[in-house]
């Protein structure tokens, strides 16, 4: 019987150790989740009328927070055991999809063009490649590209709102782009394929705001 004690015994050290390795991980990750808060309340400021003239000035501010998110993805690569990523990172997956979603959108923003994965995982501070080193999984990226197509579906019509008709069709392009490259893809992942579902609402939104900017006489015919 004491063998059997000394083997659970062994068992419950284990078990120590795990949770005090996901209580330090949990402990990074609320900080990037502060972080992305941070972001996301600098970002909301472009769907006011006043936030859609200082577009260049508010991506500034959201690049400078994207600085100590790179600070504390390295303080989370630190704690992760080497090739143990996957079994830990169900804490970090989400604030990742979101931060990358933030980044995107910051870069839509800016040039109003689509962020590679590359340059996303550059701007959060991880790698592309798992051999790497701590990495930015493909679903996240995915992840992160639906959600920036919700984003901008708001966007769309508060910029109308604003009396901004020529963002919405510049948009509209976009997301329709966005959704046919989507179209490429034989999504295996349950919850991507949910977002995806999800993207097609978006596009449907975006194009009601350019039909009746159109009938409204406010769509311009060069557009």
């Amino acid at each position: 019987m004491s063998k059997i004690a000394d083997v659970f015994s062994d068992f419950q050290k284990y078990i120590d150790a795990e949770q005090d390795k996901r209580d330090e991980i949990r402990l990074v990750v609320k900080e990037l989740e502060q972080s992305a808060r941070d972001i996301l309340s600098i970002l909301q400021i472009v769907h006011t009328p006043e936030g859609l003239k200082d577009i260049p000035e508010i991506c500034q501010k959201a690049r400078q927070h994207l600085k100590v998110v790179q600070v504390q993805y390295v303080a989370l690569a630190e704690k992760v055991p080497v090739g143990e990523y996957y079994r830990f990172n169900d804490h970090w997956r989400f604030v990742t999809q979101r931060l990358a979603y933030l980044s995107a959108f910051i870069v839509f923003l800016e040039c109003e063009t689509l962020l590679t994965r590359e340059s996303c995982a550059d701007m959060l501070g991880v790698k592309v490649i798992k051999e790497d080193g701590f990495h930015m999984d493909l679903d996240d990226y995915l992840s992160a590209a639906l959600y920036l197509a919700t984003e901008l579906a708001r966007l769309a019509v508060n910029s109308v709102i604003a009396g901004d008709y020529s963002r919405p069709l510049r948009i509209s392009s976009f997301v329709g782009q966005l959704s046919n490259a989507f179209r490429l893809l034989n999504l295996k992942n349950d919850s991507l394929r949910k977002r995806f579902d999800a993207l097609k609402y978006d596009v449907k939104k975006v194009e009601e705001v350019v039909y009746d900017l159109s009938i409204r006489g406010l769509k311009s015919p060069n557009t």
